[in-house]
């Protein structure tokens, strides 16, 4: 099970009525935060989240709506009060900008554990692996380095103790069997995970992309996630022009990428400051992908297959 939320969905600069794009991705109490910008702390509390569970922050580049509410963030969390490390990931150079930002700050009573993700190396980053999720990301095409980002939840296959009782497997070694290990027996029988499981569940998975403009490989990295979230800085085709310079998304870039990828359901986010209501565009991308959201600040969901 994974609680998915969007403590706010703005771009460029936070409104009285519309907090900054971030997201926020929960397993267990261990939170994932995607993005901090101005304000996010306050962001957060809105939307009735604690601080205190984030235990991975992934920024997806380095324009000021996406990084600039880092000061404030660790200061909240100095506050709760924290001291369990603070995993910051995000583009090469992450390590020089998180250090220029924490000038401000006091000395933290936690330590921040910097990794860049450099995707201009012969190999692609590794996944990193927080609280049961793992995450992936991929170089999108901004106008600075930009990363988006999957989490994916990989469950354990299902297991049958029906037939673990029939093998006369004591109950204190289902766990073990379950977790992929093989056991053996007081009376000497060894008993592989195979013999008691029936296949593999498949993940859940949640796919990030914001400013960015759309391209091949997107839609094979998000396929089948059970939630896109994807920015929609405009619906009206007369801002398409304006959209495509700045290298960002509209609703039906984000529609139509939806439906090749096959996802379950869209989130749009990260609108413009000028577009007052996001609802009033939904029924031009529905054409193309009927399942579709225009997210607003505190939307929250639970997936749970």
């Amino acid at each position: 099970m994974i609680d998915v939320c969007l403590p706010g969905t703005g771009g460029m600069i936070p409104l009285p009525n519309r907090w900054l794009t971030c997201c926020w991705i929960e397993h267990q109490g261990a939170a994932i935060l995607i993005d901090c910008g101005e304000g996010t702390q306050i962001a957060i509390k809105k939307a009735g989240l604690k601080p205190s569970r984030i235990e991975l922050l992934l920024i997806t580049h380095f324009h000021a709506d996406h990084i600039s509410g880092l000061p404030g963030l660790l200061l909240t969390l100095a506050n709760v009060p924290r001291t369990a490390p603070l995993t910051i990931a995000g583009p090469p150079g992450l390590g020089k900008i998180v250090s220029a930002l924490t000038v401000i700050t006091p000395r933290l009573p936690f330590p921040l554990e910097i990794i860049e993700l450099n995707h201009k190396s012969e190999q692609p980053p590794p996944p990193l692996e927080r609280g049961g999720l793992s995450v992936t990301s991929l170089s999108m095409r901004h106008g600075m380095t930009c990363l988006g980002y999957r989490v994916d939840l990989f469950r354990k296959p299902i297991f049958n103790p029906q037939k673990a009782a029939a093998l006369d497997i004591p109950v204190k070694l289902y766990k073990v069997l379950h977790a992929g290990e093989t056991v053996t027996l007081p009376d000497k029988r060894v008993i592989t995970p195979e013999q008691v499981l029936d296949g593999e569940r498949k993940p859940i998975s949640i796919c990030y992309f914001t400013d960015t403009r759309p391209f091949i490989q997107m839609s094979e990295f998000a396929k089948n996630v059970d939630l896109l979230i994807s920015e929609g800085m405009y619906y009206d085709e007369e801002m398409r022009q304006k959209t495509e310079e700045k290298k960002h998304m509209m609703f039906l870039d984000s529609a139509k990428l939806a439906a090749k990828c096959g996802a379950k359901r869209l989130w749009l986010t990260h609108y413009s400051p000028a577009l007052e209501r996001p609802k009033d565009g939904v029924h031009i991308a529905k054409r193309v992908f009927p399942y579709i959201i225009a997210a607003h600040d505190g939307i929250q969901l639970t997936i749970d297959k």
